[in-house]
């Protein structure tokens, strides 16, 4: 597709969901991909999987959560293929319930990965994309960050702080560099694992009994990456027909 063949996409939280399909669609589409996640096995099974189809692709243990963590993997991505043209901030958790179950390891959990994770990825990005004229990073929030549903407080929370922040971003970077925020409304994905309130488990389970699939997401992402670079797709909100919410 226009706009995306060799350029060159870091993408975070890569081991499965959206951002295994989104990584799948842009190497279809020539781009280089450098994949991250804590699940080096599921990162390595994917790579293999992206090489054999023709694809090329780098892939690094990453945790959010950590500066280091993040600057390295761009760093593999500058050393392998000599520029960045893109940081997709895609990891996240959802680890609903109410508030009074008073999960607070699980709050402070979402805080970091939510909302520390694109902040990090921002930092290790944006003085590459500064120095090299131009970028474009995509901010994975959700529906969530539009509307606030019970059990979902500290969730939605996070994803207006990743929609404030996107926003605040494109305000200030102007010029060269592209902003975009991508909301999914319920999608295939492993997030709803991560919910240990057997209420919460309950809910989710009615809640997603329509969703769509991740790949619906990664083709709004190579949407945005393949418009021209004086186009910057500010945000895009992708939810299943038949959904109310």
């Amino acid at each position: 597709m226009f706009n995306v063949k060799g350029k060159v996409v870091v993408i975070t939280g890569a081991s499965s969901g959206i951002g295994e399909a989104t990584a799948r669609l842009l190497a279809q589409q020539g781009a280089h991909v450098v994949i991250g996640a804590r699940r080096v096995e599921r990162l390595q099974a994917l790579a293999s999987s992206i090489r054999s189809e023709g694809g090329t692709v780098e892939f690094q243990a990453l945790d959010v959560t950590r500066l280091e963590e993040m600057q390295s993997i761009v760093d593999l991505a500058i050393t392998r293929y000599g520029r960045l043209d893109v940081v997709i901030n895609n990891a996240g958790l959802m680890p609903l319930s109410p508030l009074e179950a008073l999960k607070v390891d699980e709050w402070n959990r979402m805080i970091d990965v939510n909302i520390r994770g694109v902040l990090h990825g921002i930092a290790a990005g944006l003085p590459v994309m500064r120095k090299q004229g131009g970028g474009q990073f995509i901010n994975i929030a959700s529906i969530g960050a539009y509307a606030v549903t019970p059990t979902a407080s500290v969730y939605c929370a996070t994803k207006y702080a990743v929609r404030a922040i996107t926003e605040g971003l494109r305000q200030e970077v102007g010029g060269d560099i592209r902003v975009t925020l991508i909301s999914p409304g319920v999608t295939e994905s492993e997030l709803a694992e991560t919910i240990s309130d057997a209420g919460s488990r309950e809910l989710m389970k009615d809640y997603r009994r329509v969703t769509i699939p991740a790949s619906a997401i990664a083709q709004s992402i190579l949407y945005a990456i393949s418009q021209p670079a004086e186009v910057d797709v500010n945000e895009i909100v992708v939810r299943p027909t038949a959904s109310l919410a």
